[in-house]
């Protein structure tokens, strides 16, 4: 079974450094990890939890990826059914690649996700994401060299 992946907006998020703040707040389980409701459950699940990654678009660009740990059904306050994504803490940074936009998420097959570039680091400075692509597009990658 060939892995696959989720693709999703991070709306109103800034940079992968806002990203990982959000995520140490409120919305994280009683294991402590992070986790984002969504409103549909995923059907292809089975596929996902062998070893797919949630990608993140932040401002038009995806700029990293949290692997997958489980699906767990949780109930807003209105008493409706969602999805809860569990993501592992560790976010790792990608190819700044181009993502039109587009509502809720989609699946994203393994030979179309953008390549891993490295753990993220919150020390490390950060380049503005059109600025990453920018350079991404002739080579330039920012931060530490990538992993194998």
């Amino acid at each position: 079974m060939a892995k696959l992946h989720l693709i999703k907006l991070s709306v109103g998020t800034d940079d992968v450094a806002d990203l990982a703040g959000w995520q140490s707040g409120p919305g994280r389980g009683h294991d402590g990890r992070p986790r984002h409701v969504t409103r549909m459950w995923p059907k292809r699940e089975e596929e996902l939890l062998d070893g797919g990654s949630i990608y993140w678009t932040i401002k038009g660009v995806v700029l990293c990826r949290q692997r997958l740990l489980g699906l767990e059904e949780v109930r807003g306050h209105d008493g409706i059914p969602r999805c809860a994504l569990v993501l592992d803490h560790e976010i790792v940074r990608v190819t700044p690649t181009p993502r039109r936009p587009f509502q809720g998420w989609r699946y994203l097959p393994h030979d179309e996700a953008p390549r891993d570039l490295g753990h993220w680091d919150a020390t490390e400075d950060e380049l503005p994401p059109k600025l990453s692509m920018a350079l991404a597009e002739f080579g330039v990658v920012w931060g530490p060299a990538p992993k194998r």
